[in-house]
Parts: C-alpha cells; structure tokens; sequence
C-alpha cells in the first residue's frame, strides 16, 4: 500500500541572516531578553498578529553546527526547510500535498535527514492513518522513500542513528497490511543515501514496540496482546543472545521499561513507584530499581536527554511551574547557569546541539513573550538571534501570567494558570475558562496565542489543570477516573468562585471554551449547568467548542479502530463509565448558554462528525449554536488562515454574548 504522498521542491523566501548580540562574556544579554529592545508599538495588537503561524517550530541543529532543520511558516503554511547558520549559504525546502503531514524530522550525519511523513488513506472502506519514512539530502536534491511499497501502516518508528557520520538508521516499521504476521513490525538497517534495506530483527506475534541501544543494537520489545490484555518485555543482552521474557504485567500494571542502556550493562527509566515520576539507576535483566538519579517534589520528571554517544544521560526534562532541562553534565549546567544569568527574568532552554554539544540553537521567551531562537557559542561567549517567533511582536512584551492555587470544593487543590490583561486594574474583570485538551495532560507557564489573544481583547484567561491532569503525580491522576465531565467539570466551576472571591473576576461575566477535551468540557458545561442539568446553576454566559467530543461512545468506536483499540475502550470506560450520561449530544434539550461549534474537515484525532452530531442536536432542540466547519482545518491549527478564522469568529461571538 502506497499512500498519496507527493513531495516536490521549493525556494522559500530568504531566511534573515543572524544578527549578533552582546556577549555573554560581559555580562550582557541578547536582543530583547531583559527590555534591551523597546517595544516598537504600545497600542493594541490586531487579530491577524496572534494568528501567525510561529516562525520557526522544531528546530535541529546540524551535527556539524552549520544548517537548521525546522519548520518554518512560508506564506501561512508550515514548510520543512534546511536553512544555513549564516549568511551566504544556499536555503531548501520540501512542500508535501494539502493533507499529508511532516510529523518529524531529525539529522543522520552532516548531508541527511530522516522525515517522518503521514496522510489518511482509505482502507477496506475506512480511513485510516498511514505513515511513512524519507531519507532527504539536506540540500534537498534527493529524497528517498524508504521501503514503501513493502511497508504497511506504521512504518516511521526510528530506533537509532548513526553516531559515526554515515546515513544509518534502524526502523521499525509493519512490512504489508495482507497478512496477520506483516501487521508485527520488524526492525531494519538503512541507509538513507540509497534507500537500501537489510533486516536485523525479524517481527514478533504482538510485539509493536522494539528498542535499541546507543550503539545500534536492538535490546528489547514490547509485546502486548489487546485481546488478554497482558503485556510483556523482551530483553538480550546482545545481537547474538535470543530474546527473553523478563516480566509480564496484566491490564493497567505497569513495567520498568528502561529508556537508555549504560555502557556497563546497566540501565536508566523512570518509575513512579514513590506516587511520581522519577529517573533512577535499573539493572538488567532483573529491572531492580537502584539509586535515584533525580526527582522534584509535586511534579512528575518528563523524561531524559542522552548523552552524545548514547549510552548514559546529560539531563532531564521537566516541567514544574514551565518546562525546563535540569542538566546532570557538570559542563552543560555552567552553561546554562550562564544563559539564564543573561536573559534576565526570561526563560532559555537550550533545544538542539551539535555533535560535539559545543554550539547550542537556544530558545528564549516566556509566557507573556512570544521570543526568539539565538545561536549560541560558548567559544566565542556571543548569542546570536537567528529568527523571531512572530516577527510581527518580536520582542513585545503582552500580558502577564501566573500560577495560582485553589481549593475545590470537595478540597482538592487544583493548580491554575492565571493571564490578566494588560492595561486593565485586576478587578472584577470578564473572564474565560480554558481547560487544557488530553485530558491527561496539562497547561503551564508558555506563550500561548490563543490565551494572549482574549487577555488582549480585555479578558482575565484560567486554565485549570483538573483532576486528572497529568504531570502531579499517579495519586491526582487517579483522581479523575470515572470524573469525566462530573468533578473534573466542578474543578473547572471552582475557579470561576475562587476568582469571584479574589475580586479579580467578576461572576456574571464568565464564558468557557477550549478545544479537544476542552472543547468537550465546553460542551458540557453548556450543558449540565443547564436548565433541568445536573450541574447547579451556570456560572457561564457561553461556551465556545473547538474540535470537542460531543458522543463517548461513538469516539471509542473511532479509537477502537486503532492499535491497543480494545485496552483504549477500557481506559475511556473506565474515566467515564457511563457513556451516555456524560455525553453533551444527548442533552441538547438542556443547553440553556449560546454555543459556538468550530471543527476542522481534516481533523485526524477527533472526527469532525462529533461537531456535526452537536449541532445537529442542537437544532433539532432549538436551542441557540452556532456551527463553523473549516474545510482543511486540522486538530491542531497548522494553517495561519484557519487560526485568523477561529479567532475572528471567537472575537464576534463574545463580543455579542459576553462583551469585555
């Protein structure tokens, strides 16, 4: 099977050469990082500048430090593109088709990169997902797909890349659709220059995941079997060892999966054993927890960042009050020391290096800053601003955000994002909530677009990570089981009293919105706090949904289709165990609160048939919605026209239902 991916070549249009900033040396900061470049413009900022794609997303560092990877918006449309580090050198771009997707891209030596790509195809009278995996020259004058023909609907997972400078990648990918045993990935050796393919690692019944060490030998899989619901790991100390089960879990147990192999046969994972996530030392194959390696009070750790060769690790990421890297590399950590001393009260994080770790892409900005991506050189001691984010607000500062706590009324506490607009006295001020998607993730101190949009159009903005969010811990995890659109919708209610009490918000002027889960919750809460709800009284004027789910049950029948489809449908089960009753679609008759329904056409997560059946309740009901569709909208707003659209037709809905 062979999905409709054309990729073609295109100049884009001449990336701004670096402009150099003071040195890090003296103590200075880069261009806008403490105030240094004054705001060009007080007044208030239009629409169309929030709806800006960002000017440069993912950006990779080459390993040689010279070229940039990233995705970068060309004429409202996000284009992956090669750029150089400095001026002079030539500049590439790849345009795939309308509907496919580049999900990832990443370097194998200093002349090629390995492309994730995707696109929905028919199969068997149903739509599904299909990816695939490019090898591109950097300059962009060749691209190599990799095994199409013999690859079925996965075939995208990257194991490991080459540390030696050669294309060589190893990829796990499902090798036909037609039999049973092509569904199981295999995992190959290739080279990206010439797309020649040679397996290393035959597939497995029910074995989907594979994992590999730092030297490119594949050490583990995962087999999971969704119709018993038992799971189990494969373990070989070496290429020339077979595979071994060394443990098995049912249902939601969890296993130590390790996450880098130490050269000393040793291994590193997380483990939330204590109540959160926490990096600690493994050995193998027993998978006996050992020392501690790092953990923080009242968050869980995100992850970890291996070292150059792959065999040990240099931080960790996580996210606290914003997301951050702890650096466990002495060498890395002065570094960074040294970048925040010079961005001042903004936040740096240093998000691709080359191979040596000696030049760093660093990202600066914060919550009320879009920001810009600066080179840095430690050699020379300078930061380099390569690209603004939104070229439109560079360095502007807008509205301020903050984290704050309340209790609920059962006392949870529930951690919240707070956004006041600026220019206005923190009282009594019309306010929206804005639950997070997932549900099980969360919102913390970033730039938003749409949270800076309303706070500039004169609203106070929360975003309460409700029970349930990720990021606390398995304990408040756990905590929304069975809650969905019940107390995690009263969380989300309780910070409307809690800021009434402040005297920041004020009571009667309250509308919610929010998209995917938030849209849903939006949905809901027009809904249950309805008349002849079940919810109490509204404390909102009106919601507005953005791709929200509006039937349970049809949205588990659409996961079903999917890998683990059957341990899917007992996760939704078990978050909201009774479908129906949590379903917005089936309350129609209760909305009492204008609604506006937005979705995109091509929206691959949630179907815009969810968005169709609300409003098709809706009117059958009579009561007040009004329904957009975007034809090439997608989930997650990766066109600048279909952001400018939702924000215009956010903006006049408020203005008339809830004016600031």
């Amino acid at each position: 099977m062979l999905p409709a991916i054309l990729v073609a070549q295109a100049a884009p249009p001449r990336t701004p050469a670096p402009t150099s900033a003071s040195t890090l040396a003296t103590g200075a900061t880069p261009d806008g990082a403490t105030g240094a470049v004054p705001d060009a413009m007080t007044g208030p900022v239009p629409v169309e500048t929030f709806a800006k794609l960002p000017g440069i997303e993912g950006p990779n560092l080459s390993p040689d430090g010279t070229r940039i990877a990233a995705k970068m918006a060309i004429g409202g449309a996000q284009v992956l593109v090669v750029a150089p580090l400095f001026a002079g050198g030539k500049l590439a771009a790849i345009r795939v088709g309308a509907t496919v997707d580049i999900n990832w891209w990443r370097w194998v030596g200093d002349d090629w990169l390995a492309v994730g790509v995707g696109s929905q195809n028919m199969l068997y009278g149903e739509e599904i997902y299909v990816t695939r995996t490019l090898g591109v020259k950097a300059d962009m004058s060749k691209v190599n797909r990799i095994d199409w023909p013999n690859s079925g609907v996965r075939a995208d997972d990257v194991l490991w890349a080459a540390h030696d400078g050669t294309p060589r990648i190893l990829l796990s990918r499902q090798t036909g659709i037609e039999r049973e045993s092509q569904w199981y990935p295999q995992v190959a050796e290739v080279d990206l220059s010439t797309g020649r393919v040679k397996t290393v690692v035959g597939s497995q019944t029910n074995v989907f995941n594979w994992y590999a060490d730092g030297a490119g030998n594949v050490r583990m899989g995962y087999r999971y079997d969704d119709d018993s619901r038992k799971g189990a790991l494969l373990y070989r100390g070496t290429n020339r060892d077979p595979f071994n089960v060394i443990a098995t879990a049912r249902g939601e147990q969890d296993i130590v999966i390790p996450m880098t192999f130490r050269a000393d046969g040793t291994a590193i994972a997380t483990d939330d054993s204590g109540g959160r996530d926490a990096v600690y030392e493994v050995s193998l194959p027993d998978l006996k927890l050992g020392k501690k390696l790092y953990g923080t009070d009242g968050y869980d750790v995100d992850g970890v960042i291996d070292n150059a060769s792959g065999d040990d690790i240099d931080g960790v990421t996580v996210t606290d009050r914003f997301g951050h890297i702890v650096w466990l590399n002495p060498k890395l950590k002065e570094l960074q020391d040294a970048i925040d001393k010079a961005v001042g009260e903004r936040r740096a994080t240093m998000v691709s290096w080359d191979r040596s770790r000696s030049k760093f892409l660093v990202q600066v900005g914060s919550p009320s800053q879009a920001g810009a991506l600066y080179f840095f050189d430690p050699a020379n001691g300078s930061m380099q601003r390569y690209a603004w984010q939104n070229e439109l607000l560079k360095g502007r500062t807008l509205s301020p955000m903050s984290t704050i706590r309340y209790k609920a009324r059962d006392g949870v506490e529930i951690e919240a994002l707070l956004t006041l607009p600026r220019g206005h006295s923190p009282k009594n001020l019309p306010l929206i909530v804005l639950p997070h998607g997932g549900p099980f993730a969360r919102d913390s101190e970033d730039w938003d677009w749409w949270t800076q949009y309303l706070a500039e159009s004169g609203y106070a903005v929360v975003q309460p990570n409700y029970r349930g969010s990720s990021g606390y811990g398995t304990a408040f995890a756990k905590l929304g089981e069975g809650q969905w659109g019940l107390k995690m919708q009263d969380d989300l209610d309780d910070s409307v009293t809690h800021l009434a009490r402040q005297g920041i918000a004020d009571p009667q002027r309250v509308c919610i919105a929010g998209a995917s889960y938030g849209g849903y919750a939006a949905m809901r809460a027009a809904q249950r706090n309805g008349i002849g709800g079940e919810g109490g009284a509204a404390p909102y004027r009106c919601a507005i949904s953005y791709a929200g789910v509006s039937d349970l049950q049809a949205m588990q029948r659409y996961d079903g289709k999917f890998l683990y489809g059957k341990t899917r449908g007992d996760w939704l089960k078990t978050q909201a165990p009774d479908y129906r009753s949590v379903s917005p679609r089936f309350g129609a008759q209760t909305f009492s609160i204008p609604i506006l329904i937005l979705h995109g056409k091509e929206d691959k997560r949630v179907p815009v048939k969810q968005s169709r059946m609300m409003a098709a309740a809706l009117k059958e009901a009579g009561k007040p919605y009004e329904y957009i569709e975007q034809p090439l909208g997608d989930h997650h707003f990766t066109r600048a026209e279909d952001r400018l659209g939702f924000l215009k037709a956010m903006g006049a809905f408020l203005a008339k239902y809830n004016p600031a």
